[in-house]
């Protein structure tokens, strides 16, 4: 394949997926959506010939990063849920109607594979063969942020700073990705962010609330 040709091709996904992402996965009814992310991710995996890493020994390395990382993750969100700004955050995100389902379904096979079997995996794949592996990771991180845009309208977020920080955690992704040669170190990873941030939340809005004391209130 020509160097224009496998540009025109990472052009061509990165526009599809930014576009699919913004106009028609909202659009998909929700008991259907983990399936059909998880398929196109699938799908685009297998189409670009991208490499997941997930037999040994690319696997053991990918492990390996991954758990530190997500063991990481794990305590900046833990420490983080004392911090008064992400307590009124937690207090304003809305809780899902099947809080159980949310955690074993929608993030795992409906947001983690899908992203990044997409990603990091497939759009990554032909942005590194059309751009290089700086200029790919910077495309899949690009449109990992821009795919985002939706998801924070829905949910009455700021645009340009989820873009921007999704987009960073896309390029760190892709980094865990590129030294592991594995997608468990980013799956992990990701995992990690969005598993406790939501078991932070459920916790959160779940406890009783605390009333003052008349004493604390003199």
């Amino acid at each position: 394949m020509s160097r224009t040709r496998a540009q025109l091709r990472a052009v061509g996904l990165t526009t599809g997926l930014v576009v699919w992402n913004g106009m028609v996965d909202p659009r998909l009814p929700a008991r259907w959506q983990p399936l059909v992310r998880a398929a196109l991710g699938s799908a685009l995996m297998l189409r670009t010939g991208a490499r997941p890493g997930l037999r040994p020994p690319a696997l053991w390395s990918g492990l390996r990063l991954g758990l530190a990382s997500a063991a990481a993750v794990t305590a900046g969100v833990a420490a983080s849920s004392a911090v008064p700004v992400v307590r009124a955050e937690m207090r304003r995100k809305p809780l899902p109607e099947a809080p159980g389902r949310w955690l074993t379904l929608r993030i795992p096979l409906g947001t983690i594979w899908p992203e990044e079997a997409t990603f990091r995996g497939a759009l990554a794949t032909v942005g590194t063969e059309a751009f290089g592996p700086s200029g790919g990771q910077l495309l899949q991180a690009s449109a990992f942020g821009l795919s985002h845009i939706a998801d924070a309208r829905a949910a009455g977020e700021p645009v340009i700073p989820t873009v921007l920080a999704t987009g960073v955690a896309g390029w760190v992704f892709g980094r865990l990705a590129q030294r592991s040669a594995s997608l468990a170190a980013p799956i992990l990873a990701h995992l990690a962010i969005n598993e406790a941030g939501a078991l932070a939340v459920l916790a959160y809005r779940s406890a009783p609330a605390v009333r003052p004391t008349r004493e604390s209130r003199r």
